[in-house]
């Protein structure tokens, strides 16, 4: 048989989110719809409603209209929900922006969004947002008009000058912009329709089987499509609770919710997992009211999985695979899969889902039990990359199969394995970094000539950012030096963990670096063999 099938078919939603969520609410309007554990809020289904028909009358009061971009760089909070829902009423595009990023960072999203209003924080314990933003503005020409910080009267302020709604949203319209590494490195604006949202929102609650009342305690960054899809937008389109724990992930905080809020579900990255088994107090937390925890985002290892299996036994523990190309499930559990597939397999094709593996230099699919390169097909697959026709056309091919650039094995009965990226790819504790987005940061550095950055296995975090640095002829420099210009300038988790000095790069004959060479030898140099063979789904 070949490596080609396709999950269950189920009906295809064409609406939008606004429209489903209004539905939603007028069928639970008293029941519990946000918790905000740090911010001390409780909202109601009605209530929630209430205040994101009120944030999209804002928006339309600032002068935004169908098709305008407004971005968020915030942490978990509610106002993150409320401009996500009234986004999507309004017509404007929401664009996720990091919390983690930095003057340069920011500056680049800011400028190839063109968004026109940017909500966030003036600070926190982590930074000064408003002295970052000031910083990322410089020197640019930019179509942002509007800076609207939650902890300031201007929030207040747009709130209580709202105007008539008059955008009629559509299902193919984009209600999200999610900004990604490409194989060229640039971070592209991967565009998210309604009806590409709503669906997967969907798929997850309806394999997973959320009812109205469940409740989901999200640890999740709300920037990932796995905290803003997965885990809220599946939750809000169902009736059942959304509870944030805290700003940023906290393990205590995490277990404290899930045992005073009697969490029914939760879903997380394995360093989240890993963070929650081995909290100190893990054990005085009453975890039994979850029956469901999803885990995804990197690689997870089986035996990551086996403890949290012994450790919360009333839980269904399973994988979760997907990119943000495919909003972003691609793969998941299935209901009647047996406890060994759902933590040693990333599950089967979701609803309405194809996928085929195919040969990497042939395009040809592949029998069953062969490894080659993940393609999937759907309602799921992005609109493309924002302005990035080139990009798009070499990730989505003529016959609209999206290219994942993970390699993957699938079994007799339709179950998939992978087994490693055909891209250059980091994923370091859920983050996708890409190396040439890293080195084109570094290769500013006065005294550096040349840069290598690969990642290298880490039992925490799944993969650590390795750099090979050639520093220029005459030049001397240290690690602290390097890593003290990295701080404050770029997202913390694309700063080396590990550096090393080189004259020179194990090249081919025609000159391209050969990255796995380097793996290879920081693997053996720094004793990771063990990691390195730590099995995953």
């Amino acid at each position: 048989m070949l490596s080609d099938c396709c999950g269950p078919d189920a009906a295809i939603f064409e609406t939008t989110i606004g429209k489903l969520f209004r539905e939603t609410a007028a069928a639970h309007p008293e029941r519990e719809a946000l918790v905000s554990i740090h911010q001390e809020a409780r909202l109601t289904y009605r209530e929630l409603l209430a205040e994101a028909r009120r944030t999209a009358r804002g928006l339309a009061g600032l002068g935004l209209r169908a098709g305008d971009r407004a971005g968020i760089w915030s942490s978990n909070c509610v106002e993150w929900i409320l401009l996500q829902l009234g986004c999507a009423m309004a017509g404007v595009a929401l664009v996720n922006v990091n919390p983690a990023y930095r003057a340069f960072d920011l500056g680049y999203v800011l400028r190839k969004s063109r968004m026109r209003a940017l909500f966030l924080r003036e600070r926190d314990a982590r930074a000064d947002y408003r002295a970052i933003l000031e910083e990322a503005r410089q020197g640019q020409d930019l179509a942002l008009r509007h800076v609207i910080f939650f902890d300031h009267d201007s929030w207040r302020d747009m709130l209580a000058a709202g105007a008539a709604i008059e955008a009629d949203p559509q299902p193919s319209d984009v209600a999200n912009i999610q900004y990604t590494s490409g194989t060229t490195g640039s971070p592209k604006g991967v565009l998210l329709t309604h009806r590409n949202l709503v669906n997967n929102a969907w798929s997850i609650g309806e394999w997973v089987g959320v009812v109205p009342g469940d409740r989901m305690c999200v640890p999740l960054p709300l920037y990932h499509t796995a905290g803003c899809i997965c885990s809220d937008l599946a939750m809000l389109i169902r009736g059942a609770a959304v509870i944030l724990p805290s700003p940023q992930f906290d393990a205590g905080a995490l277990l404290a919710a899930i045992h005073r809020e009697r969490a029914t579900l939760t879903g997380m990255v394995p360093t989240m997992l890993v963070g929650l088994l081995e909290h100190p107090q893990a054990g005085s937390f009453d975890l039994s009211s979850l029956r469901q925890i999803w885990v995804g985002g990197s690689p997870t290892p089986i035996e990551l999985m086996r403890r949290a299996i012994e450790r919360i036994p009333t839980a269904r523990t399973w994988v979760v695979y997907g990119q943000t190309e495919a909003s972003p499930v691609i793969t998941m559990a299935h209901p009647d899969d047996s406890a060994v597939q759902r933590i040693s397999t990333i599950g089967r094709a979701a609803l309405n889902t194809e996928i085929k593996i195919v040969s990497t230099t042939t395009g040809e699919t592949l029998p069953a039990g062969e490894p080659g390169e993940l393609c999937t097909r759907g309602y799921h697959v992005m609109q493309g990359y924002d302005e990035e026709p080139e990009a798009t056309a070499r990730t989505i091919d003529a016959d609209g199969w999206l290219h994942t650039g993970d390699l993957a094995v699938m079994d007799p009965d339709e179950h998939f394995h992978i087994t490693g990226r055909a891209k250059d790819m980091i994923i370091r504790g859920g983050e996708n970094l890409f190396p040439a987005e890293i080195e084109a940061f570094l290769v500013t550095h006065p005294k550096i000539s040349d840069v290598c950055v690969v990642g290298i296995p880490d039992s925490r975090l799944g993969e650590a950012v390795l750099a090979w640095i050639r520093l220029r002829p005459g030049q001397t420099a240290t690690e602290d030096e390097i890593r003290g210009y990295c701080a404050g300038k770029i997202a913390h988790f694309k700063e080396p963990q590990y550096i090393r000095f080189v004259d020179t790069f194990p090249m081919t004959v025609s000159g391209k670096i050969q990255r796995f060479k380097i793996r290879q030898r920081e693997i053996q140099e720094r004793g990771l063999e063990e990691i390195a063979r730590t099995q995953t789904a």
